[in-house]
Order: structure tokens, then C-alpha cells, then sequence
């Protein structure tokens, strides 16, 4: 037991077998699976399970055709499937933890015309209208099931977790924004949730008492006509009854328009909804979402929020959670930013999953981190995202390391980042690069301007200077009232009542979220505040959560236009799962935002623009101060200047590719780069 953390380290005792302590790392579809690269996806969990996690829960399994997420999604349904996967659970048994799969059937999310759901009711999020099960269809899909279930114990399993929440088949027969049947499957709530009830029933007598059974039950649905909580009560206790070890804790359908894991929601946000389960069921009791630390953890247990606490993303950020956790080596934890921008967004793009803090997960086989054969003196320039990763990557691979930054900090463009209300995790990940360097021994020379002296004696140079602001050539640029959006954020101007920000991709976006709030105001520090912001409510009082007077947003700290020059619609390149969220934030501020127009001067009474190729309708746009957010060009003259002295040096980061603040690609390149070195 860790005395620092002792909560989380108490052993559970499930009667049959006994986990070693309180972590959960929760199911993560990152089609790995998919791949059918069985070595690959063992080496994944096997990694997190030696990183100490008691319980890990795959990705979601589909139990036939019809209940994949999408067409040709992973399933277990073959005696080769069953040995693939114990590809994976002998892996994980050696190394010393458990494996739960995750039974997942899609209902109408399956994004394939054969998507079935208890009634015809498209989603708002495929363009499949299901079709309604009849009663053969519904025993069909309950022995499908069950029978996946079986061979998820043939194939080594610890146990399954049946997907009951996030508004998948199962969450689809429970309420009447889905279930709009007569029969015994439909009508009242004891008929609603008969299905649930009868596949966990049906999931036991397959496999037997010794082996775990974990039901994911929504806790608030955050949707019209959702579950209440009396109802999430009653489902609770049938289940527990027909058979479930553990409860574990889901929040939100996927077509909810609440944010329920980005980073501008408050950490541990809805654990409150799980404590209202506490001491109704005499099973263990999983809380989830936002829960990136052991400090936020150790509080959740020691509270009396849960039993056990569910961590996913953080899994994907370090692998030894867990372990540095025990050792009391908790600032050494790669920080999960919530960021979505290479896990969320790459699964509902087709692609592997990984994350922006660490690139290696999803990658272990293809980035493996081992001793360098002849260790370099290796320079870099810069001691932003890219060359602090390239840094410390290099050092742990045995390199000797410098890095030479003009700050007198590191961090680069994070430190403007972290500004941004909503963008608060991003003050822990300079401060974890901070402790790594340290830690690495890497020889920090910042405040520092490099010549090409100063390389003389390096094997190698990594020029990761970053990037500068482009100039968009607008006549009146220069004017008092003209700033660049890193003097605002930085906070070294004072913006009046109203302000234009020209260029709406990331930091344009960024910048009006910074605009309309208070300095020093942010609703990810204040739960209460937040949830009135978007209209949470308690699902003791109203159906699925939802406030009854809807979102209450706050007043907005100035008037903001959003303007671009594209004719397209405000951040259509923003991240794919979390666009929608900052557009509506925006919205909900009043933002007014115009597009496809010329910049065609700025004055002291704000911009003039004009519409289309014929420089048509021009008008005023009236405001107090102008920021200039119309993107970024590489800062890269200290790499041409090597070249042209013939010296070679690699080039990372913005300083390669300027794109937004992207700091995906910038540490990727940086840690790619270390371990080809």
C-alpha cells in the first residue's frame, strides 16, 4: 500500500480473485484490434499491465455483423479469433495483470445499413436509419451475446464488461427517445430494461460465477425523454441481481451536446452523479471521466465517490501510471490534456489512436525506446514541444543533451496555450517536461541567443525554433489598436469593450475563448459554474440530467467578431470530436461570426471588409482592438543559415511545417527524430 495514496492502493476483493488495487484503466477503442496484428495489440496492454493498473478493459468487442461500430470492427466469434486473443491475455498474464473485453454492440451507432435498434429511429450521428428487431432478432442478439461472452473466457479473459451506456444497443432500449415499442420490450421502465437485464442473466449462466462481469451503466444521459435516477436506481439493482460483479460508471450519449471528457470539463466532473449509487448496490462501484491524477483519484475513493476510479486517456499518455504512482514519483506521470487531438480524433477518423503527450502508445513495437550504441553530444534548438520531446527522448536513449532556447522558460507556444480558459492541463505538461529534464540530466541554456559557434563539438543539431506570426498585409496593420494574439496572450495589452479577431482556425478560436472571459475566469475550476454553462442538471430532478431552464451561459467579459477570409464555416479544421464543442461555446457567448470577406482596412474605428472576388457590400466592422490570428510561417533562419555554412542539421516542429499550434506532429517529429538518431 502507498502511504501517499493508500485509497487507491487497497486491494478489492471480488470473493473469486482479488485486484490489486483501485485503478481501472477503462475500455478505449484505438483499432488497434483492427489491425489483426495480434503481437502488436498484445504488447499494448501488456505494457499497461506492466505499469501496475489492477483491471484493464479492451476496446470494444463486437458480438456479430450487425453490432459493429462499423463495418468489419473487431469481433470474437471463430476459434482463430479465440486465438488471437489469447495472444493478448497470455501476454497480459505474464506481466502481471488482468484483462476484462469489453462486449460492445452498436445498436443504431453501427455505421452500416445492417444496424438494427429496438425501434426505426436514425441517429443524428449516422446516416443508417436501424432497422426494429422483432422477437427472433432480440433472441438473436442476446445469445450473440452470451455466446461472445463464452468465448471471451476460452480465450483467457478475467472477465467482460458489457456496454450498457454512451447511448449504444443496450442504452437505446432503456428510453423513449429510442424505444418506441408496444411489446414486452417497450412501454413501461421494467419492460424497457428486460433486454439489459436478460443479456447480463444470459452473460452469467454462459460463463460461470468465477469470472468478472462489469455492466457500464449510464448514470445521466444527458439526452430528451432520458433515464432518471430512481430508473438508473432500479436498472442497478436488476443487474447486480441477474449477475454483475462491478458497476462501472458511464456518462452521456455520443449525440449529447454536453462535453463529457475534453479538456474545458472540469476533472472528475460528473464522479457526483456515482456517489448517488453509493450503498444502493452491495457490488463495487467504478466512478469515470476526467480523472487524470492519483491526487484526484486517492480524493474520489477516499470520499466515498466510488470503489474504484476508471482512467483511460491516462493510460494512453503513460503507461506507469500506476507504478510511479506507488513509488511517490506522481510529477514524473506524463499528463493526459484531455486534448482528444490523437486518441478521439484519430479513432472516428479510422486511424490508430495514440496521444499527443506520448507517441509511443499504439506504437510500442514501432517506437521502442532502447540504448543507443554510440551515445552523441546532440544540440537543439529550441525548448518547445518539439525539441523538449526530441530532448528527452534522446536523453533516455543514453545521448548527452543541450538545449538552447531564447526564453528564459521552456515550453514555447504551450506557455500561450495554457492561457486559454479551458486549456488549464496544459500548465501540468510544461511542468512535466520541466521535471523530465531534470530528471534526464538534459543541460538546459535558456535565455540564451545560439550562434553557430556554440555548435562546435556536436554530433548532431535540431533546430526547433518553432514558428512566427505571418503577416496577412493588411493596410492599417500598424495601428495602436492592431496586436498579435501572442501579445494578447501573453497578456501584455489591455483589450477594450470590443474586439475582432481576423483568422478563425485553432488560435483564432483560442484567442475570442481568452476574449470573453474575465482574466483569470475559467469554468473548468468551477464545477457549479460550468454545469450551468452548458445546462447539466440532476437527474434526480429532471430526465437524462438536463437543466430545466437549459444552458445558462455567462455574460461575456466584451463583444467578439470572428472573422476569416475563407467562405466556409468558423473552425471546419478544428479537431473532429471537439469542434463542435468550441464552436458552441462561441455561440453561446454571442460570437458573431463572418465569413468570405477582404480585409480591406483597418482604422482607428475598427475593419473594413468587402464580400467576394468583386470586393462587393464593403461595410464597417466597429471595435476597440484588433487581433491578428491569420496563422503561422515557419521560424527556421538559423537552420538556413547552418546549411548555407554546410553544416547538416535535422529540422522539427513548426520550424518544419507551420501548422496552427500543432503540437500532435511537433512532438511526434521530436520523438521520432530522437530514437532514429
Amino acid at each position: 500500500m502507498s502511504a501517499e495514496y493508500p485509497s487507491i492502493f487497497t486491494p478489492l476483493d471480488l470473493g473469486f480473485t482479488t485486484l490489486k488495487n483501485r485503478i481501472l484503466m477503462g475500455s478505449m477503442h484505438t483499432n488497434l484490434e483492427e489491425t489483426h496484428d495480434w503481437d502488436r495489440v498484445a504488447e499494448f496492454y501488456a505494457e499497461r499491465a506492466r505499469g501496475g493498473v489492477s483491471l484493464m478493459v479492451t476496446g470494444g468487442i463486437a458480438p456479430n455483423k450487425e453490432g459493429g461500430v462499423f463495418p468489419n470492427a473487431a469481433g470474437l466469434c471463430s476459434e482463430e479469433d479465440i486465438a488471437h486473443h489469447k495472444i493478448v491475455t497470455q501476454r497480459v498474464h505474464a506481466a502481471g495483470g488482468k484483462i476484462a473485453m469489453q462486449i460492445l454492440h452498436a445498436g443504431r451507432y453501427a455505421y452500416s445499413a445492417d444496424c438494427v435498434a429496438p425501434s426505426a429511429v436514425k441517429s443524428p450521428i449516422s446516416p443508417f436509419i436501424p432497422q426494429e428487431l422483432d422477437e427472433a432478432g432480440i433472441e438473436k442478439q442476446i445469445a450473440d451475446i452470451a455466446a461472445t461472452a463464452l468465448r471471451a473466457k476460452q480465450a483467457g479473459y478475467d472477465g467482460v464488461e458489457i456496454m450498457g451506456s454512451e447511448g449504444y444497443f443496450l442504452n437505446q432500449f432503456l428510453v423513449t427517445h429510442t424505444n418506441k415499442r408496444s411489446d414486452r420490450w417497450g412501454g413501461s421502465y421494467e419492460n424497457r430494461m428486460r433486454l439489459p437485464v436478460e443479456v447480463v442473466k444470459r452473460v452469467r449462466a454462459a460463463v460461470g460465477s468465477k469470472f468478472i462481469l462489469i455492466y457500464r451503466l449510464s448514470m445521466i444521459d444527458l439526452i430528451p425523454n432520458g433515464s432518471t435516477h430512481d430508473e438508473v436506481v432500479q436498472l442497478a439493482q436488476a443487474v447486480e441481481k441477474a449477475g454483475a460483479n462491478i458497476l462501472n460508471t458511464g456518462i452521456g450519449w455520443h449525440e449529447a451536446r454536453i462535453p463529457t471528457i475534453a479538456t474545458s470539463v472540469p476533472r472528475a466532473a460528473f464522479a457526483w452523479v456515482t456517489k448517488k449509487l453509493m450503498g444502493k448496490t452491495s457490488i463495487p462501484i467504478i466512478t469515470s471521466n476526467r480523472i487524470n491524477t492519483p491526487d484526484v483519484a486517492e480524493d474520489l475513493i477516499s470520499s466515498g465517490c466510488a470503489d474504484m476510479v476508471s482512467l483511460a486517456r491516462p493510460f494512453l499518455a503513460d503507461p506507469n501510471f500506476v507504478a510511479k504512482a506507488a513509488a511517490g514519483k506522481a510529477a514524473e506521470i506524463a499528463p493526459c490534456i484531455a486534448c482528444n487531438q490523437a486518441c478521439l480524433d484519430h479513432t472516428f477518423s479510422g486511424k490508430i489512436s495514440s496521444c499527443l503527450v506520448n507517441p509511443r502508445a499504439c506504437f510500442e513495437k514501432e517506437l521502442a525506446i532502447k540504448p543507443a550504441e554510440k551515445p552523441k553530444k546532440i544540440a537543439i534548438v529550441g525548448a518547445g514541444p518539439a525539441g523538449l520531446s526530441c530532448a528527452m527522448t534522446a536523453a533516455q536513449c543514453g545521448h548527452h543533451v543541450t538545449i538552447f532556447d531564447k526564453s528564459d522558460r521552456i515550453g514555447g507556444q504551450l506557455n500561450l496555450a495554457k492561457q486559454v480558459p479551458g486549456k488549464e492541463e496544459f500548465w501540468g505538461l510544461v511542468d512535466w517536461f520541466e521535471t523530465m529534464m531534470t530528471l534526464l540530466k538534459v543541460d538546459m541554456r535558456l535565455g540564451y541567443e545560439v550562434g553557430a559557434a556554440d555548435f562546435e563539438g556536436f554530433d548532431e543539431v535540431i533546430i526547433a525554433t518553432g514558428v512566427s506570426p505571418r503577416d496577412p498585409a493588411i493596410p492599417g496593420q500598424t495601428g495602436r489598436n492592431v496586436h498579435s494574439y501572442i501579445d494578447v496572450l501573453s497578456g501584455r495589452v489591455k483589450i477594450g469593450d470590443k474586439a475582432i479577431v481576423i483568422g478563425a482556425g485553432g488560435i483564432g478560436f483560442d484567442v475570442s475563448e481568452y476574449l470573453l472571459h474575465p482574466a483569470g475566469d475559467s469554468l473548468t475550476e468551477s464545477l457549479p459554474d460550468w454545469m450551468r454553462e452548458w445546462g447539466v442538471g440532476d437527474p434526480e430532478e429532471t430526465r437524462g440530467g438536463l437543466a430545466a431552464d437549459g444552458p445558462q451561459p455567462q455574460a461575456p467579459a466584451r463583444a467578439v467578431t470572428l472573422v476569416q477570409r475563407k467562405a466556409e464555416k468558423h473552425g471546419k479544421r478544428l479537431g473532429k470530436t471537439t469542434g463542435w464543442i468550441h464552436r458552441s461555446a462561441l455561440h453561446m457567448k454571442g460570437v458573431e461570426m463572418i465569413g468570405g470577406v477582404n480585409y480591406e482596412e483597418i482604422t482607428e474605428q475598427g475593419l473594413r471588409v468587402s464580400f467576394g472576388a468583386a470586393r462587393e457590400t464593403p461595410q464597417m466592422i466597429e471595435a476597440d482592438d484588433i487581433i491578428l490570428c491569420a496563422g503561422q510561417e515557419p521560424e527556421r533562419s538559423l537552420a538556413d543559415i547552418l546549411i548555407q555554412h554546410g553544416r547538416a542539421a535535422h529540422v522539427i516542429g513548426g520550424a518544419d511545417v507551420a501548422a496552427e499550434l500543432d503540437a500532435k506532429r511537433a512532438i511526434d517529429q521530436g520523438v521520432r527524430l530522437a530514437l532514429s538518431l
